[in-house]
């Protein structure tokens, strides 16, 4: 690997940014994208194993390429330490997301109840923006108060994170639409919020919940088509 090379990789790194490694390995030469001009094939390839977070081969015009993708970190924001964060976080780590659990109640937000877990005792707002959430991070708001969701969401909703969840119901997220125009977010921003939170599986109880949660963010992630629950107006 070149210098130059090494120090666009770093830099990616270090912004977050997702990147293929491609090296054609008749020669040795390598190339980062997006950034270089490569064939649209190649191109391709390079996106589909970004996506898929797996390493891939492709012969190309007689020459063989291995792609290695070099992705920011899967991450999880959960703004509430509730219960249903409780069942949430776990399964989150299961399938490959760093966790950090936002509360400012430090009653509520502990190593007790959330074990290993990253706690932060600030306000939401504060907390989402110092995390800066990006584009390989999910958002979901559980406090079901608006002075601790709102502010986090509000955040989020200013990010390039892909997925964003807040927990209540049609007529509690109606209100809760109207709250965030008077903020300043429009109808497509707005539009970015899965609310209620969860795949429709009619689940009852918070581990039901987190898993419907955790469904339809690993849905979001891999691009399946989600149906949107209509919103009732307030």
């Amino acid at each position: 690997m070149t210098p130059d090379i090494l120090a666009a990789l770093e830099a990616a790194k270090a912004a977050k940014r997702p990147v293929a490694l491609l090296t054609r390995l008749t020669d040795g030469a390598q190339f980062l994208w997006p950034g270089a001009e490569v064939p649209e094939a190649l191109a391709e390839a390079a996106a589909e194993a970004l996506r898929e977070d797996a390493a891939a081969n492709l012969t190309l015009e007689g020459a063989a390429w291995f792609i290695h993708p070099h992705n920011p970190p899967l991450r999880l924001i959960v703004v509430g330490a509730v219960h249903i964060a409780q069942a949430l976080v776990p399964m989150a780590q299961t399938v490959g997301f760093a966790v950090t659990v936002v509360d400012p109640r430090r009653a509520w937000a502990t190593a007790d109840r959330f074990p290993g877990i990253t706690l932060i005792h600030e306000w939401s707002d504060d907390a989402v923006a110092a995390l800066a959430p990006d584009s390989r991070t999910a958002v979901v708001t559980l406090t079901h108060d608006p002075k601790l969701d709102d502010p986090g969401l509000d955040v989020a909703l200013k990010s390039d994170c892909f997925y964003i969840g807040a927990l209540g119901s049609r007529r509690t997220h109606a209100k809760r639409v109207a709250r965030l125009q008077e903020m300043g977010h429009g109808e497509a921003a707005i539009a970015r919020i899965h609310a209620p939170v969860g795949l429709n599986i009619e689940a009852v109880t918070a581990p039901e919940i987190a898993l419907s949660i955790l469904a339809e963010i690993v849905a979001a992630r891999r691009g399946a088509a989600l149906s949107r629950r209509p919103v009732l107006a307030a």
